[in-house]
């Protein structure tokens, strides 16, 4: 994993995305991404996760698996954005795809489907948990982010 700082706020600003990039960091993990217009005043610039994303952003394939991200969820909505991870550059799946890849949910279940709209609702890190790849699910990114990384990556 790349995310060397031990704890801080750092930011990119993506003309892409048309904002920037902010990433939360403490213990080395990778607390929250978010996409403000402008970053925090005491945001830096050095992570080299920035790069990689940067990189990503400039059509660069990139999965971000290896990146450590703290979870601190319930455990079924943990599995559920742990599976997202798991789905490959330019690949999408549906809300009822992903819910079977969970081996604790059902996809004919009302109330699991309701479990993974609402993980992928709370990802604390759009891009690094790329929950874009989930056709019919919302996204914890701005709907413009996710449109632009739905087609940056031909979704």
């Amino acid at each position: 994993m790349d995310t060397e700082a031990d704890a801080g706020i750092y930011a990119l600003e993506s003309a892409y995305l048309d904002r920037c990039v902010q990433v939360g960091v403490a213990s080395g993990r990778v607390l929250s991404v978010s996409f403000p217009d402008v970053p925090d005043e005491d945001a830096a610039d050095d992570l080299p996760l920035l790069d990689r994303i940067r990189a990503y952003l400039e059509g660069a394939e990139d999965d971000f698996t290896d990146v450590d991200v703290a979870l601190t969820m319930p455990t079924d909505q943990r599995e559920v954005l742990e599976a997202v991870r798991g789905i490959p550059y330019g690949s999408q799946v549906t809300v009822s795809k992903l819910a079977s890849l969970v081996a604790t949910l059902d996809s004919d279940d009302d109330g699991d489907i309701q479990l993974v709209r609402t993980a992928l609702a709370e990802n604390p890190a759009p891009i690094v948990i790329p929950d874009h790849r989930v056709r019919d699910g919302p996204s914890a990114a701005p709907p413009d982010v996710e449109q632009r990384l739905r087609s940056l990556e031909g979704l």
